[in-house]
């Protein structure tokens, strides 16, 4: 970093992305806590996972849509919009709060309290979303053009932030654990921290140009190395999401796709180039494998760190602890193998982790296999980030953020729900193998996917059963569903082919080399 104005900007980049952690484990904890927003709100699970879901949606389809106009508006402004973002979240939180401590409210009128609070608190989580997606929206070209020489290692670090987040927010709200029991606001202003150390370090701070926009290149030349076809993925994802949000049917998001793209199309004249294309691609096992794994994994986890006496978020944390440290030394490691190298390597490490995840049982090997995996999967986001800042230069905010938002969307509309039909079909052929025969009909119900029809347990059911064999179910599932990550290997297997095929490719062309903007793109 050249200057003092560098490492203010960096750093308070660095810390929005912290920001953005501490809001995502501290909202966590407060829809799954039984004993905070449940009971102060009178949630049930499904109301407690929309609201959890209402701040993950408008950050994936936030940042694709900010990308678009943030050469515009200014990256100063982008980073001031999230702030108002973060300051109405609070605002709104603390008004549910008191909407339901409010003096003599018993009965009906409680009720209808939490009804009112509920409101207040799904519109803060959609506000929360917009101001963490608009984060990661100026924080990605801001660093990706400051180290415009080694984009790779900067953004692998500044992405350290993610997890080190994760690792203080995490922290912070164990050692919290009495007061957070008692008022949960403290969580709020632990997210209202951060967030007010980089407002105070960005606001005054000098950003860069962005590298395309001082190079010249034209926005049209921009929308075009995203092209049509990048258009109509992150089209479908972002219709998709919002169809399921709002109730739309499916030939409504057809239509509006269908209307998008070829807008896009005529205006940018240009189908996007077929590297990017493949790499948007590649984003969706991608995602699957670092998000999409996250909750199986942590689920196998959890059951010998209760048995210690442990709190369950030590898995997470640990996990982002192994992330941040590496990140930071991210710079040695892309050198050596280049982002390509590190990307396969990083997918043959995440296979052999959830491999041996599939079959160990003690506290140690689990630990073990955790580390394995957790390893693999530390570069996989920001280097794939790297690697498109790299490539295609031209295309400026909008293909380093839309393949981020595209992963974001890929892993709860294609990844997750895939991730758990695997584990359900594991289920229903243990259940079949180890239990009388019918029990399993007996005790599932039919349900529908994005890819069609799966069977899966069904809790009323199965309360129908002696309690002996609903044990046995239990014990049965648990382990069907650990089996099924080795499965899950599908996901960094064919990712490993996609680098290959990729490091094959660049090696008939030289070499991998970062592409200058000035001149054709790379060809690729």
């Amino acid at each position: 970093m050249k200057d003092r104005n560098d490492k203010l900007v960096f750093w308070g980049c660095f810390i929005a992305l912290i920001t953005t952690a501490f809001a995502f484990i501290t909202r966590a904890f407060m829809v799954n806590d039984p004993g905070l927003w449940p009971e102060t709100f009178g949630l049930n699970a499904v109301q407690g996972q929309e609201l959890f879901q209402a701040g993950i949606w408008p950050f994936a389809i936030s940042i694709i849509l900010f990308s678009l106009i943030i050469d515009k508006i200014g990256y100063r402004s982008a980073m001031v919009f999230s702030f108002v973002c973060y300051a109405a979240y609070a605002i709104l939180a603390f008004m549910a709060y008191g909407t339901v401590n409010a003096e003599g409210l018993d009965g009906q009128a409680l009720k209808d309290a939490q009804a009112q609070a509920y409101k207040l608190l799904y519109i803060g989580s959609i506000i929360l979303g917009l101001g963490n997606g608009t984060v990661e929206a100026y924080i990605n070209p801001v660093v990706a053009t400051m180290f415009n020489k080694d984009k790779t290692k900067w953004l692998n670090i500044l992405h350290a932030g993610w997890p080190g987040g994760l690792v203080l927010g995490g922290i912070l709200t164990i050692l919290l654990g009495a007061k957070v029991a008692d008022d949960w606001r403290v969580l709020i202003v632990i997210i209202a921290i951060p967030a007010i150390v980089f407002l105070l370090m960005l606001i005054k701070a000098k950003f860069p140009v962005n590298e395309r926009v001082a190079a010249g290149a034209t926005y049209r030349e921009m929308l075009g190395e995203f092209g049509a076809i990048g258009a109509a993925i992150a089209a479908y994802l972002i219709t998709k999401e919002l169809g399921k949000v709002f109730g739309w049917a499916d030939l409504t998001v057809i239509a509006i796709v269908a209307v998008l793209v070829i807008a896009y199309g005529l205006y940018c004249k240009s189908p996007g180039r077929p590297m990017m294309i493949f790499l948007c691609i590649v984003m969706f096992p991608l995602a699957t494998t670092e998000l999409g794994t996250d909750g199986a994994i942590t689920g196998i986890m959890e059951g010998p760190l209760k048995e210690i006496g442990q709190n369950p978020l030590w898995v997470l944390i640990y996990t982002s602890a192994i992330m941040t440290v590496l990140r930071f030394f991210s710079g040695p490691i892309v050198h050596k193998l280049t982002p390509l190298g590190l990307l396969a390597t990083c997918a043959l490490l995440a296979i052999a982790g959830l491999f041996f995840l599939s079959m160990t049982t003690t506290l140690v090997a689990i630990f073990a296999a955790a580390t394995l995996y957790g390893i693999g999967k530390t570069f996989f986001w920001p280097t794939t980030l790297g690697v498109v800042a790299e490539q295609f230069p031209k295309g400026g905010a909008l293909t380093l953020n839309a393949i981020a938002g595209i992963g974001m969307l890929s892993v709860g509309i294609v990844g997750g729900p895939l991730i758990g039909a695997m584990q359900e079909k594991s289920v229903e052929t243990a259940v079949q193998e180890k239990m009388a025969e019918g029990t399993y009909a007996k005790i599932s119900k039919e349900d529908t996917y994005f890819l069609g029809k799966y069977n899966a347990i069904d809790g009323d059911k199965l309360k129908t059963l002696p309690q002996a064999d609903q044990d046995k179910i239990g014990e049965v599932s648990t382990n069907a569903k650990q089996g099924a990550l080795a499965k899950i290997t599908i996901f960094p297997a064919i990712m490993l082919l996609c680098y290959l095929g990729l490091i094959f490719y660049f090696k008939s062309r030289g070499g991998y080399k970062p592409v200058e903007i000035g001149g054709d793109g790379g060809g690729h």
